[in-house]
């Protein structure tokens, strides 16, 4: 007998799949890449996300916790002490700019695949995976004093995240 594919079980394709499975490592990146910062905070804000993308194994949501679990697979486990590179596009508004169209078509394509409760909990989850990535250190400041919690571009990508999701 043949094992089929775990997303079988939800009636995506292989593409669907990938689709899904790679806007959370996308999200976390664009997050973090929606404000220039140091190194050691961009390490944090990846730490921070690649957590709430670890944390989407616990989900209620079947569909949540498959797709956590092919991520945390793919990239690694924070609880294993596994870290992901630092990545720092050329061009961050290009990055944004895609991972938002990729978002949207994958929101346009749950709504056919999915009962409303996975697909209400996966765009929640990639909103707040965002949430947590750019909450994880704040911008500006000097010598770590002052500075935003949340920037205005940071603002802007979660806001922006969350209707394109939502819409």
């Amino acid at each position: 007998m043949i094992e089929q594919p775990s997303f079988s079980e939800f009636g995506f394709t292989d593409d669907e799949w990938n689709l899904l499975v790679g806007l959370p490592q996308a999200v976390l990146t664009a997050a973090s890449a929606a404000e220039s910062d140091s190194t050691k905070k961009t390490m944090a804000e990846n730490a921070a996300g690649l957590d709430a993308v670890s944390v989407g194994r616990e989900s209620a949501s079947p569909l949540v916790a498959a797709v956590a679990n092919e991520v945390v697979q793919r990239t690694g486990d924070p609880e294993a002490g596994e870290e992901l590179p630092v990545i720092q596009p050329a061009d961050p508004q290009a990055m944004i700019d895609d991972v938002l169209h990729r978002a949207r078509t994958a929101a346009g394509m749950l709504t056919g695949k999915v009962d409303e409760g996975d697909a209400g909990a996966y765009k929640l989850w990639l909103v707040e995976i965002a949430e947590q990535v750019v909450t994880a250190a704040p911008s500006g400041g000097f010598l770590g004093l002052g500075g935003e919690v949340v920037s205005e571009s940071e603002r802007r990508f979660r806001d922006e995240l969350s209707h394109v999701l939502n819409d």
